[in-house]
């Protein structure tokens, strides 16, 4: 519980997704599903149509913060910004396609109607095996049985799931 309320601290003390906020900004990852862990970052997903409007905003405002940087994959349109502050790592990752089809969220959607499905020992061995050194999707793979690219899998398993519940 600790953690829980420090990462909340934290967030509301950094003031990103209030001055992120015309960029959708939306926390996504590890800790809305309360699987993180004590490496875990505190991921935020952006919307950012025009990456230098983001850019100026983003280093206007944590440019201060330890650890700050900027990197860049073009492949995809992203913008990647991270620092240190009250002893969390934050990383700020922003693409001109809309937060709810950026695959964070996807990721963070799917993996939380599997932990729904099935249910808090199967949360406890995922954060087990991200402890052992997993990141997140490849522990959810391991923990499901998945084979191959464990991105499309947790992917296609929280699908069929869903196709389930509906019928």
């Amino acid at each position: 519980m600790e953690n829980l309320m420090s990462y909340q601290t934290a967030l509301a003390s950094s003031r990103v997704l209030e001055i992120l906020k015309a960029f959708d900004a939306t926390l996504t990852g590890t800790f809305p599903l309360s699987i993180s862990i004590s490496s875990s970052d505190l991921d935020v997903a952006c919307f950012a149509p025009d990456s230098a409007v983001f850019l100026e905003v983003v280093t206007r405002n944590f440019e201060e913060h330890q650890n700050f940087r900027i990197k860049s994959r073009n492949d995809i349109g992203a913008r990647i910004v991270s620092f240190d502050f009250m002893g969390f790592p934050f990383e700020i990752f922003s693409q001109p396609i809309p937060v709810h089809q950026q695959m964070s969220y996807r990721h963070m959607v799917a993996e939380r109607i599997i932990l729904d499905h099935h249910g808090d020992a199967f949360r406890c061995g995922i954060i087990i095996l991200k402890e052992s050194g997993l990141k997140t999707e490849p522990a959810f793979a391991k923990a499901l049985h998945i084979t191959g690219d464990a991105y499309h899998g947790v992917l296609d398993y929280a699908e069929r799931l869903r196709h389930k519940q509906r019928n």
